[in-house]
């Protein structure tokens, strides 16, 4: 896979494809995605995530409909209605987007509690988003560099945002899931849900026309 090819299995513009190109070809290289099968399904679920290679940190910038919907049992109607996003407002503004990190992701995979503030040191960084204390450690040991002092560099660096979505598919046993067929137990591997499926099957559909014929 060339640069171009790339740039059109993942329907970038050519300045996100000169950005990415050389960090994802070496990332792939490094955790052997190389099977174009594979890498289809690469580009396809690291576009969604990723917004299309343009958010490298997640936002909690949600409808109050959108937070109850995304994460219901941890985001009551009566909360989510007084941090989600108001009317009249172009944004949820950052103070209450890390309220709401920090309450929906209490408690989970490494992170403390809601005041420990760790749902939102450590909300979706990286291409992949790579989400919780737990995951940014080993994310980090695997990487070689501290993702629990400072998960902010996989927002930052774009080689290790490359890489860090590089090295989840494989430390998850995403090859052999798409080497099966199972898209739809990909995501949820990846995603822990379904969420978005409809757009990863179109950037699957689009990525496997451009490298499989």
């Amino acid at each position: 896979m060339d640069k171009k090819t790339f740039q059109l299995a993942a329907g970038l513009g050519e300045a996100l494809a000169d950005r990415w190109w050389p960090h994802v070809d070496a990332a792939l290289f490094e955790f052997g995605i190389l099977l174009p099968h594979r890498v289809a399904a690469w580009i396809a679920q690291v576009g969604h995530e990723s917004k299309g290679f343009s958010t490298l940190a997640e936002s909690f910038d949600y409808s109050v409909p959108g937070l109850v919907a995304t994460f219901r049992t941890r985001m009551p109607a009566k909360l989510a209605s007084s941090l989600g996003r108001q009317p009249g407002e172009r944004a949820v503004p950052s103070d209450r987007q890390q309220r709401i990190a920090s309450i929906v992701y209490a408690g989970r995979y490494g992170n403390g509690d809601a005041a420990s503030g760790d749902g939102w040191r450590y909300r979706g960084h990286g291409l992949k988003q790579i989400t919780f204390a737990d995951n940014h450690r080993d994310c980090g040991f695997a990487l070689g560099v501290d993702l629990v002092a400072r998960p902010e560099l996989l927002a930052t660096d774009d080689r290790l945002a490359a890489r860090s979505a590089a090295w989840f598919w494989y430390a998850h046993g995403c090859n052999q899931l798409i080497d099966a067929g199972d898209f739809v137990g990909l995501t949820r591997r990846i995603n822990g849900g379904v969420n978005g499926l409809e757009d990863r099957q179109a950037r699957w559909d689009r990525a496997k026309q451009v490298l499989l014929g």
